[in-house]
């Protein structure tokens, strides 16, 4: 009976589908394991090869772990808003709705062909209300949240009010805050008007409205994450990106920078992507120094103290500063900028908002301009110029530096470029030609000589390290600043002006301050609108909605026409941001028809978190920070048992496109094979690798392909048109995507699973090639062959007992395989698989204890066909919840172990020995072989060295 995957496949999903195999529940009894995939993005060109590499893992993984006795949830769902049905919309005036469904459809097809083993019962969607009601649920808990550092938790925002009451901003108050309102007393507070203490309060809370600098596209009428934007441009559609301060919805990630740090430590996660997060939040221990503005700025009287902040973590460098910089964005630049100095500065400002911040810190060229003021050194009480550059960021730090060009790299290329004094501060360092970055040495220069100060700083002398501890004590002590932890880590922009997202839950009152919708009435849903592009008038695309507004009294949303801000108001037009959905879609799944709450508690406590996490490495610092911080807040809530989400992280890698070429003769519809093109001019040409074959081209397929070829001639080289090839991205304008609905059609999705993992290590990229797929196929066809042979009809089962040597090769790929699951190598099981079939078939087995648990370990990898032999072995439930075989050591052991011989180590001849031969017994045998008399020659051996089961070494 032939191997027919077609018929197998197709039979295996309806049972598996029919029987509910994979619906799992909380169960007690049992240890739980959670898996999960990074969800995907819906697109309208369906999956290609590439996408299904990391499902494919954590199948192998989950089936695995359910063999070995695990309740294993293993759910998947669609991350389904974002900008790319929108735009589509906008394009051809569809619903991004009917969009989306479809392509998730599409998607759904693909995914089940490949026979994974999703629980689709726990399928989520972020665009369905029932979904988004929790996301909308949890923004309005961070509103009503703010985050105290001495609690180190989130707490209700009713309790700040309250300690606001009794003591204002003092009594050792230690929360988060945008720094808007730095003090005020209890009676202030208590004095404030109501609009005012709210106006407050959204300084604190843990999601709120704030000004930020963002990427602002004006043809897409909306604010870009920085992934959106390449070289100035949106990456959709290629349009001006500009950097602009917008008032947005923000959470306040920044307040729990020090808890993300520290949860690093707890977690299985590679060190490369655990850097990668450190560096983000980028936590540094330093000074705020304030630096007072000189003279006349912009008409301002001389005794008008104005003064700006700095932070730095080498306050032992304060003599080495001889300019200052600001951030473009920075609010001082317009105080700083004087009038002769006016237009140059707007212009540069003009130039630097086509940047994005990203592209700000990879540029290498040195830009800057003067603002034509000075500011005073607190320590020298020398005058410096303020200079305006786009290498500096208004959210890091204050958004204004000291420069120190002697010892920093781009405050000396600043300096070179525009002529500004560079003065070194280490002993015997040479700033010539570079600034000198080392962290060591003694200082010098700290004053210069002739420029002391009675009772002033000195650090001449001192290591630098001695200098910076000097230098914070004297900041302190002479109240010039404050020792100061700053991080690098960003509060998220929540707002975009689009409308395929989730709604906020958010109305705004008469005085335009926002106030969050009750919990019992969400979810707020999208409503319809028959255009999405922003209004006319500048307004997000829901400015189009005509029923958009909130009726307080009614609690419902009425018509737009109807607001009166008194009884009526505006609902927010902005919708939230795509990582919105994919924040804590993880919970969700743990319960995900729950009406009542984002998950139960008793849910929770059983599933607790994510075990295995697999997914790409690009969302080091964007998607995997939020989630952290959203679960985070939920843990200090109550809402879920665990402060970290994700306990091991495994990132895969890309499968590259291999394209294949075809070679044009220079001004002829004529194509030459690969290895003769050298004999004429020619172009090469991209063709689709799906007419192509072990990189021979279906040349009538070829003509069909596209009408330009349709009367193509060929230059063959023996009957066949070979194609040229290349490693590049996996792309369509390059013809070579796979996709894998092609290779499940010709080749089966166990042939397509295993073929995928064989390819090379899970973490690492690698170009997809058809050509080795054949040899894959092939070994399935071996496999069926040990059970009904290469013609026969029946079953060649037999119950006989193994043969020692057939024990050996089950239980070495019994090991193999559990170590390798184990760690994610799952490219060496299949050479595994390979070398145990090859064995069991020159040994001519069909033993029934023998087949059973090799079926039982391929199944994770190849379940279609693993399914089908399990029941030809008489069993009548499924695979699936067979036990994972263990391997018996014993069963291992090598009789015969062939040495070495070397003489004066070179070897000369190999050797038989029982394995558990002694030394004494080794040096006797190899002594009386008949080779060994020839190279010891009648002399007497100096020494002779036995390693146990590898070499025996005679020294002459």
């Amino acid at each position: 009976m032939e191997y027919n995957f077609k018929e197998i496949e197709k039979r295996w999903q309806s049972y598996w589908n029919a029987n509910r195999v994979y619906r799992v529940e909380e169960d007690e009894d049992r240890p739980k394991y959670y898996v999960l995939d990074m969800f995907p993005y819906p697109s309208g060109a369906g999956l290609h090869v590439g996408h299904p590499l990391g499902y494919i893992a954590s199948d192998i993984f989950s089936r695995y772990k359910r063999l070995k006795g695990f309740n294993v949830l293993h759910p998947m769902g669609y991350d389904a808003y974002g900008l790319p049905a929108e735009q589509y919309a906008i394009q051809t005036g569809q619903h991004p709705y009917i969009t989306t469904r479809k392509n998730i459809e599409r998607y759904r097809e693909q995914l089940d062909k490949i026979g994974f083993s999703f629980d689709w019962s726990r399928e989520v969607q972020t665009c369905d209300p029932a979904y988004y009601h929790w996301t909308q649920w949890a923004f309005i808990q961070m509103f009503n949240s703010y985050y105290c550092y001495d609690c180190r938790q989130a707490r209700p925002v009713e309790e700040l009010k309250e300690a606001f009451s009794q003591s204002g901003t003092g009594g050792g108050l230690n929360v988060a805050s945008g720094g808007r309102y730095p003090g005020f007393t209890a009676a202030d507070w208590n004095a404030m008007p109501v609009k005012e203490q709210d106006e407050v309060l959204l300084d604190y809370r843990l999601a709120y409205l704030g000004d930020t600098m963002v990427n602002w596209c004006p043809a897409l009428g909306t604010v870009l994450a920085n992934d959106e934007v390449v070289n100035g441009l949106s990456e959709r559609g290629g349009h001006p990106v500009e950097q602009k301060v917008m008032r947005q919805w923000c959470l306040r990630v920044s307040a729990y920078a020090e808890r993300l740090l520290e949860g690093l430590e707890t977690i299985d996660w590679t060190e490369s992507i655990k850097e990668t997060q450190r560096n983000w939040i980028g936590k540094s221990e330093g000074v705020e120094l304030s630096f007072r503005l000189a003279g006349l700025n912009n008409g301002r009287p001389k005794d008008e103290e104005l003064s700006f902040t700095i932070f730095t973590t080498r306050a032992d460098t304060i003599y080495g500063v001889t300019f200052m910089v600001l951030a473009p964005e920075s609010e001082w630049v317009d105080v700083v900028t004087t009038p002769g100095q006016r237009a140059e500065v707007e212009d540069y400002l003009a130039a630097t908002k086509k940047k994005t911040e990203r592209e700000r810190m990879a540029d290498k060229k040195v830009t800057g301009v003067f603002s034509g003021s000075y500011a005073v050194n607190p320590v020298t009480g020398e005058e410096i110029p303020v200079w305006i550059s786009d290498y500096v960021l208004a959210g890091y730090g204050t958004g204004a530096i000291m420069a120190v060009p002697g010892h920093d790299s781009r405050d000396y290329a600043f300096a070179r470029r525009f002529d500004l004094p560079v003065i070194p501060l280490i002993e015997g360092c040479d700033v010539s030609e570079e600034s000198f970055d080392a962290k060591e040495g003694r200082m010098v220069n700290s004053p210069q000589r002739g420029k002391e100060r009675p009772g002033g700083l000195v650090l001449n002398g001192l290591n630098v390290k001695e200098a910076i501890a000097r230098t914070r004590a004297y900041v302190e002590e002479k109240g010039l600043g404050r020792v100061k932890v700053n991080y690098r880590l960003r509060d998220a922009i929540f707002s975009r002006q689009r409308y395929w997202g989730e709604p906020f839950p958010v109305y705004y009152d008469a005085d335009g301050l926002p106030r969050m919708l009750p919990t019992d009435k969400l979810p707020l849903e999208l409503p319809k609108v028959d255009r999405f592009l922003p209004t006319q008038t500048g307004e997000p695309p829901l400015g189009h909605a005509d029923r958009w507004a909130w009726d307080k009294a009614g609690n419902r949303v009425i018509e737009t026409s109807k607001v009166d801000y008194k009884t009526v108001f505006p609902l927010e037009l902005n919708t939230m941001p795509g990582f919105a959905g994919s924040s804590a879609y993880y919970i969700r799944y743990m319960d995900p028809h729950n009406d009542r709450e984002l998950a139960s508690a008793g849910s929770n406590a059983y599933w607790q978190n994510v075990d295995l996490y697999l997914g790409g490495t690009e969302h080091a610092t964007g998607h995997l920070i939020y989630s952290r911080f959203w679960n985070k807040f939920l843990y200090d809530t109550g809402v879920v048992c665990r402060d970290e989400p994700f306990k091991k992280l495994v990132n895969q890698g890309m499968i590259q496109g291999r394209s294949n070429f075809v070679y044009r003769v220079n001004g002829t519809q004529t194509f030459v094979s690969l290895n003769l093109k050298d004999g004429y001019e020619v172009t090469p040409l991209h063709v689709d690798v799906n007419i192509v074959n072990n990189d021979v081209l279906d040349t009538e397929a070829f003509r069909r392909w596209n009408p330009e070829y349709k009367n193509a001639e060929f230059i063959l080289e023996d009957g066949r048109y070979v194609c040229g090839w290349a490693v590049e991205k996996m792309s369509k304008s390059m013809f070579n995507v796979v996709n894998p609905d092609v290779m499940v059609e010709k080749f089966g999705a166990d042939t397509l699973r295993l073929y995928e993992m064989f390819l090379g290590p899970l973490e690492q990229s690698k170009p997809w090639d058809t050509n080795g797929i054949d040899g894959v196929h092939r070994f399935l066809k071996k496999l069926w062959a040990l059970f009904y042979g290469h013609h026969a009809d029946e079953l060649l089962l037999t119950d006989g007992e193994p043969a020692a040597a057939e024990l050996k090769a089950l239980h070495k790929l019994i090991k193999k395989v559990s170590h390798d699951i184990e760690n994610f190598s799952f490219n060496t099981s299949v050479s595994a698989f390979m070398i145990c079939v090859n064995e069991l078939t020159s040994l001519r087995c069909s033993k029934r204890a023998v087949l059973e648990p090799a079926v039982i370990v391929l199944a994770p990898f190849a379940p279609h066909i693993a399914e089908e032999l399990w029941h030809l072995l008489g069993n009548g439930s499924t695979v699936c919840d067979a036990a994972w075989p263990e391997y018996n050591e014993a069963y291992l052991r090598e009789e015969v172990v062939t040495y070495a011989v070397s003489f004066n180590g070179k070897t000369r001849f190999n050797m038989d020995l029982p394995a558990d031969a002694s030394r004494e017994d080794a040096e006797k045998a190899v002594f009386a072989h008949r080779s060994a008399a020839k190279w010891i020659e009648g002399k007497t051996p100096k020494k002779v060295i036995v390693v146990p089961g590898k070499i025996i070494n005679i020294v002459i």
